[in-house]
C-alpha cells in the first residue's frame, strides 16, 4: 500500500514506537535519577505524581490543538517535540526541584503524546475500514522491548551522568517522530459545536465545545483503568515479586518483565487479525479471561520459573484491551472522535496512579502476593464490560475493503493559514 494514507499509517506506529522507547527509557532511569538528588522513594512518587497530573492536563491541551487546521497531526507533532525537549531539561536539571518542575513540563507533552497517537491511529484506521489498532499499539510494545534492551546493554557504561543517557537516547527518538508525523500524518479534527469561523474571518476562539457521550466513555473508561491497574502492576512491581517475595536470583526479575512485554508484543501483532475473525467484544472477553488465569498463576506461584509463566500468559490477554478501547471510543461520536479518544485517554492515568501506589502499598504492608490479587480482580472488571467494546461503528471498521484513498489526499491539503512541513 503506497501513498497519503500508508504514509500516515507509518508516521503514527513510528509516534507510537518513539513513545514507548522514550516512557520506559525514563522508568529505568529512575533509580539514577535518586542518586543523583540523594532522594528516596517518597519524592520520586511525588515526581511521578506530578507527571499524571500534568498528564491529564496535556491531553485537555491535545483536545483544543486537535480542532485547530492540521488536526490532531499539529498536537502530536507538538507533543513528540515537548517530550524530547523536556527530557533534555530532565537530564540537565542540577536541583531535585528543577528536576520536578522538568517532569511536569514532560508529563505535559505526554499527555499530548498520549491523546494525539490514538487518535491519529483511530483516525487512519476509519480511513483503511479495518481494524489497525493493535498493530499501533505492537510498535509502542516494540519500542519499550527497544528501550529495555538498550538501558539493560548499556547500564554503567555511560560516560556521562548516567541520567544524561535519557538526553542520548529520547532526543534522536522524538525529535524525528516528530518530523514524520508533522509531514505526513492525516489532518482530520472533529467537527466543533461553537461556530467555526470568527467575524474578522479567522479560525474562531480556541476554546470550542463537542457533544459526547460521556456515560459510554465512563464505562469504556472503567476497563480501560482496570487494564492500567493490572498492566502497570506486573511492570512497576513484578520484577520485585520475583526478586524479593519469591527469593529469586536479581537478572530474574527483568526476566519476568521481558516476557510480559514480548507476550504483549505478540497479542498486538495478532490482534487485527482476531478482530476480524471473532469480533472485538469476543476478543475483549476471551483476552480478560487470559489476562485474569496469567495473573492467578502469579499469585499462587510457588517459585520464580511459575511467575515468569504467569507474567507471560498475562502479557498475551492484557496487550489487546488498551487498543480495542481506544478503537470502540472511536465509534462513539465519529464527528467528535478526537474529543472522545482525549476524554477516554484521562482514565490512563487514573489507572496508571492506582496501579502503582494500591498494588505498591499492599505488597509493602503486607505481601506482594496479596498486591496482585488486586490486579486479579480488576481484569474481571474487563470482562464483564466486554460488552460495551462494540460500539455503533464497529461493522464499518470490522469490514475489509480498499481505503479511500482520494478522500485522504483531499483531507490532507495543507491549510492556507498553516506553514507546511517539506522533505
Amino acid at each position: 500500500m503506497t501513498g497519503a494514507l500508508a504514509r500516515a499509517r507509518r508516521a503514527g506506529s513510528l509516534a507510537f514506537a518513539a513513545q514507548g522507547f522514550v516512557l520506559v527509557t525514563i522508568l529505568a532511569s529512575l533509580p539514577d535519577v535518586e542518586e543523583r538528588y540523594g532522594v528516596g522513594d517518597d519524592k520520586i512518587t511525588v515526581a511521578v505524581l506530578g507527571v499524571l497530573v500534568f498528564a491529564a492536563l496535556g491531553t485537555g491541551v491535545c483536545d483544543q490543538l486537535s480542532r485547530r487546521p492540521g488536526g490532531s497531526r499539529v498536537a502530536l507533532g507538538a507533543g513528540l517535540v515537548g517530550v524530547a525537549v523536556t527530557v533534555a531539561l530532565v537530564s540537565l536539571a542540577p536541583t531535585y526541584l528543577t528536576g520536578v518542575a522538568a517532569f511536569a513540563l514532560y508529563g505535559l507533552a505526554l499527555g499530548m503524546v498520549d491523546a494525539g497517537t490514538n487518535m491519529q491511529a483511530v483516525a487512519v484506521q476509519r480511513a483503511y475500514g479495518r481494524p489497525l489498532m493493535a498493530s499501533f499499539y505492537a510498535w509502542w510494545s516494540g519500542g519499550a522491548i527497544v528501550a529495555t534492551i538498550v538501558c539493560s546493554a548499556t547500564v554503567g557504561r555511560w560516560p556521562l551522568d548516567p541520567v544524561m543517557a535519557v538526553f542520548l537516547l529520547a532526543l534522536p527518538v522524538g525529535l524525528p517522530a516528530a518530523w514524520l508525523v508533522l509531514r505526513d500524518g492525516l489532518r482530520a479534527h472533529d467537527v466543533v459545536d461553537a461556530p467555526p469561523a470568527a467575524a474578522d474571518g479567522g479560525h474562531g476562539p480556541l476554546l470550542t465545545t463537542v457533544a459526547v457521550p460521556w456515560r459510554l466513555i465512563s464505562l469504556l473508561g472503567a476497563a480501560l483503568v482496570a487494564f492500567y491497574v493490572a498492566d502497570n502492576a506486573a511492570q512497576t512491581w513484578g520484577s520485585l515479586y520475583v526478586r524479593k517475595t519469591l527469593d529469586a536470583a536479581d537478572w530474574l526479575g527483568p526476566v519476568a518483565l521481558g516476557a510480559y512485554l514480548a507476550t504483549t508484543l505478540a497479542s498486538r501483532l495478532l490482534g487485527d487479525a482476531l478482530v476480524v475473525r471473532s469480533g472485538r467484544v469476543r476478543v475483549v472477553r476471551v483476552a480478560s479471561l487470559v489476562a485474569a488465569v496469567g495473573l492467578v498463576v502469579v499469585v499462587v506461584a510457588p517459585g520464580a520459573l511459575v511467575a515468569i509463566v504467569g507474567f507471560a500468559v498475562a502479557g498475551a490477554g492484557l496487550g489487546l484491551v488498551a487498543p480495542l478501547a481506544f478503537a470502540a471510543a472511536g465509534e462513539l461520536a465519529p464527528d467528535h472522535a478526537d474529543a472522545v479518544v482525549a476524554r477516554l485517554n484521562i482514565f490512563n492515568y487514573l489507572g496508571t496512579l492506582l496501579g502503582a501506589v494500591l498494588v505498591g502499598a499492599i505488597g509493602s504492608t503486607s505481601t506482594f502476593r496479596y498486591a496482585f490479587l488486586v490486579p486479579v480482580a480488576v481484569v474481571l472488571v474487563i470482562t464483564v464490560l466486554s460488552g460495551r467494546f462494540d460500539g455503533p461503528g464497529y461493522h464499518h471498521v470490522r469490514r475489509a475493503g480498499p481505503p479511500d484513498e482520494a478522500a485522504v489526499v483531499r483531507e490532507n491539503q495543507p491549510d492556507p493559514d498553516e506553514p507546511e512541513v517539506v522533505a
